[in-house]
């Protein structure tokens, strides 16, 4: 340490607190401060005062440094002082010093970041476009590090993109022509972390299959999502049909199937990434025949994830027939997989509201695949449990089973008091008629229009009550077998939450009409009543009618297998 660094701690204290007079007195007795390190960080004035975010005194400290000066790292990470703006994500620190030294922008850190991916990372999007408007484009590329690589991943990931990046890119590499696989080594291939020699004669993997995992690795949990919302749909195609068109001009077919490709196969068949799965069979059709390490392929995977877009391609390929006869390692066909109930099909049950709905939901996958696969399919036996599929189907989800009898009894309960209720009012009404009966034994206002409107509303309401009690009664006492999951109980539940809904609007209208009756010339009295009337009807609808069309879509809609697929491959 030296004399120097020793006397500078009260010079380092007064840049961190903000007091630039303090520090500019010790300047000016020691000009070759804004050099020094500080004795633990390793730290020179000018990082300590980028750290701290005093912008008025990094604009000093610049004016006093040489360019050279401003290259100095600190001992820790080896980040400059403009990496440690980056990281503050004040922009106006970051102008100063790059005007100073543009050769700021091309120094990574330790980590061999630069200060523009620091700004991605972080989330600092002015001033990551500040940076990006600065940084020469040759620093992003592939021969300078994985930096081009962290910047798209997280421009997928975030859904934030910056100054044409993709675009130049793209039009970059349209302009190579050279080299193994010119497109993607150029593009994509700024996504490589490791760069090695391709030796075909090797147990190494092309540099191409590599660029392709990193990108799927990084990239294919948030393109689904950016597909799905149309946010950046231009710049992920961009980069999907350019690496598909690369792969099926320049790759071999080792390169095609290597464990990479594979790999990220799985991964978009796991999170139903659709386009990815068809750009790269069509790229390259022996794709739609890779097992994992199970032996289980494309559709075996996509059928254990519940991943219906991606078994909806299977009626649009030419080799359905065959790929659907294929079994995994255990012997366990595609009607096996859809009796399994991994935690992943779980998940996407839990979308599903009610433990019916998504009981139901697993049937029709089974009762769906089991159009695709031959009869005896279902009669053959896997190695690992000795099970057929429908056994293996009873054993996973006997859990959900039960939990679909509780939510059903449960929801037939709390209706069946509902009906009973109106059906006691209803049945009282009709016999207590407003205005109540002449000497004659007849109703009083029996010429009254609103008498007959009032009589016809409460038989239609006590009609539908008991329809519905006696309709949720039904589901109490079912049997609950798997099937009855299917549409025996679902429709049974449709027509009871229906006529439920109508005893209710027209036990309402019965009670209007009735008021009316009675006080029709006292109209402050009436209109506020009639008013408050339409509330019940307005509440049941607004929380249970949901509901009832999510039971009729789930049971009678055109539901999420898709036969009518055109031919893709």
């Amino acid at each position: 340490m030296t004399g120097l660094e020793r006397q500078g701690k009260p010079f380092f204290e007064a840049l961190q607190a903000g007091r630039w007079e303090t520090a500019r007195l010790f300047y000016i007795q020691h000009p070759e401060a804004v050099r020094v390190r500080h004795p633990s960080s390793g730290k020179t004035a000018l990082h300590i005062a980028a750290e701290a975010g005093h912008v008025e005194i990094v604009k000093e400290l610049v004016s006093l440094m040489e360019e050279d000066d401003l290259e100095i790292k600190s001992t820790q990470d080896g980040r400059t002082a403009l990496a440690l703006a980056a990281i503050k994500g004040i922009t106006e620190m970051a102008q100063c010093m790059v005007t100073k030294n543009q050769k700021l922008l091309g120094i990574p850190d330790s980590n061999n970041e630069l200060p523009i991916v620091l700004a991605y990372l972080l989330g600092h999007w002015h001033m990551a476009r500040y940076l990006y408007s600065v940084t020469p484009f040759e620093d992003l590329m592939p021969a300078k590090g994985p930096q081009g690589a962290t910047i798209i991943s997280n421009c997928f990931t975030s859904k934030e993109f910056v100054g044409g990046l993709v675009e130049r890119l793209v039009s970059y590499s349209k302009k190579q022509k050279e080299g193994l696989v010119s497109k993607i080594v150029e593009i994509l291939g700024m996504l490589v972390t490791i760069s090695f020699v391709v030796d075909l004669n090797s147990n190494q993997l092309s540099k191409a299959a590599y660029v392709l995992n990193i990108w799927i690795l990084n990239v294919i949990s948030g393109i689904k999502r950016i597909y799905e919302m149309k946010i950046v749909h231009v710049h992920s195609l961009a980069f999907l049909e350019l690496m598909c068109e690369e792969i099926n001009k320049d790759w071999d077919r080792q390169q095609k199937s290597s464990p990479y490709v594979r790999k990220a196969i799985f991964q978009a068949v796991k999170r139903g990434n659709v386009e990815f799965v068809t750009h790269m069979c069509k790229a390259n059709p022996e794709l739609l025949w890779v097992t994992n390490d199970k032996v289980r392929g494309i559709f075996h995977v996509a059928i254990e994830y519940r991943q219906e877009k991606i078994y909806n391609l299977i009626h649009g390929i030419s080799a359905k027939d065959w790929v659907t006869n294929l079994a995994d390692r255990g012997y366990n066909n595609k009607l096996h997989m859809a009796g399994l109930l991994s935690p992943s099909a779980q998940a996407q049950l839990n979308r599903i509201p009610g433990a019916a709905l998504q009981m139901q939901r697993e049937l029709q996958w089974y009762k769906e695949v089991e159009t695709i696969v031959p009869p005896k399919f279902g009669e053959y036996r896997n190695t690992d449990d000795q099970l057929t599929p429908r056994e293996l189907f009873t054993k996973n989800h006997s859990e959900l089973l039960k939990e679909g009898e509780k939510w059903m009894k449960e929801t037939a309960t709390s209706y069946t008091v509902v009906g009973a209720l109106i059906i006691t009012i209803m049945f009282g009404a009709v016999i207590t008629i407003p205005g109540g009966n002449g000497d004659t034994g007849f109703p009083t206002f029996i010429d009254e229009k609103l008498l007959i409107l009032f009589m016809i509303s409460d038989a239609i309401s006590l009609f539908s009550s008991t329809t519905a009690t006696l309709t949720f009664l039904g589901i109490l006492t079912s049997r609950y077998a798997e099937d009855d999951f299917l549409k025996s109980l679902p429709t049974t539940m449709i027509i009871g939450l229906a006529t439920l809904f109508f005893a209710i609007a027209t036990m309402m209208i019965a009670f209007s009409a009735g008021l009316l009756i009675i006080v029709r010339r006292q109209s402050w009295i009436v209109i506020p009543t009639i008013l408050l009337s339409s509330v019940p009807v307005a509440l049941f609808a607004w929380m249970q009618f949901p509901l009832l069309v999510k039971i009729t879509v789930s049971t009678y809609g055109k539901g999420i297998f898709n036969r009518n697929v055109e031919h893709w491959l």
